[in-house]
């Protein structure tokens, strides 16, 4: 019965893997060929200053990315797990971002944050003739718009899965630690977060595959610009694959990013099945 899937996943998967990595060691451009050149394709493709501007953006968007949704996510989470009135509606007003399309969110948030549409035009209307916020078209912020996006759209997802963890954790612990005389915040920094080791595993895990393959977001929003400020390792493989046919060295930037993805995945991997390990020794 797992035949089927097994062979399909073999092909499709790792045999298109296996021949992106084929064809970044040729010489293909606009169509594939066996010509084999070695390693020249990431040679050229490291000394492009419009890849180390993708590496450069990768590396902001996704610590930030990260860190901004584990805390926006658990911190709502926290507070919906309190038990509170209109629970179900604020869950569903969390999770609505997660419902759109990426292309969607960027379209709207680009309408949002143009200086002579969106926010920064809705405000001085109001009488604040002062007031700026045009970082869409400044090189060196717009990286950040795109993350305040990124941010509002996941977070109601990572809420969702820290919500799911501390449903699994007996409400008895808390109590226990509050008759203990331990205060509400502090038992969540002391016990119920430590608790979670699992669940904050599975949300980074997600969250780096996402911004590794950030593609739709940028493209609606900012299309890459202005001039390269926004491009993403994602970005940098499509525009050369498939806009400057030059698929050998698109294949170099993909197998560059799942590089980049094992280099982040597998440590984390082997963390958590030693903590397992430890907790079933325990």
């Amino acid at each position: 019965m797992l035949a089927p899937t097994a062979v399909a996943a073999l092909v499709f998967i790792y045999g298109f893997i296996a021949w992106t990595i084929w064809i970044s060691l040729t010489s293909s451009s606009l169509l594939p060929n066996n010509d084999f050149v070695g390693l020249a394709q990431y040679r050229m493709l490291f000394s492009l200053p419009t890849w180390w501007t993708s590496l450069i953006n990768l590396g902001i968007f996704t610590v930030i990315y990260i860190v901004s949704c584990l805390a926006i996510g658990l911190t709502l989470a926290i507070l919906i797990d309190q038990k509170i009135r209109g629970e179900g509606w604020l869950r569903m007003i969390y999770l609505y971002p997660l419902a759109l399309a990426l292309a969607v969110t960027g379209v709207v948030w680009k309408w949002l944050l143009n200086p002579a549409l969106g926010l920064q035009q809705a405000i001085q209307s109001l009488g604040w003739q002062g007031f700026t916020f045009d970082w869409i078209i400044q090189p060196d912020m717009a990286i950040y718009t795109v993350l305040i996006a990124a941010i509002w759209q996941a977070s109601g997802f990572i809420m969702a899965i820290f919500l799911a963890g501390l449903r699994t954790i007996d409400n008895s612990v808390l109590y226990a630690a509050q008759l203990d005389g331990a205060s509400l915040p502090r038992a969540y920094l002391r016990i119920i977060i430590p608790s979670l080791r699992s669940t904050v595993f599975s949300a980074v895990v997600l969250l780096v595959a996402l911004s590794i393959k950030s593609f739709d977001l940028i493209v609606a929003m900012t299309g890459g610009g202005p001039g390269y400020s926004t491009w993403m390792p994602a970005i940098f493989m499509y525009e050369v694959s498939f806009n400057r046919g030059l698929i050998a060295l698109g294949a170099a930037a993909a197998t560059m990013m799942m590089v980049a993805i094992g280099i982040v995945m597998i440590p984390l991997l082997i963390s958590e099945i030693r903590q397992q390990r430890k907790t079933r020794n325990g």
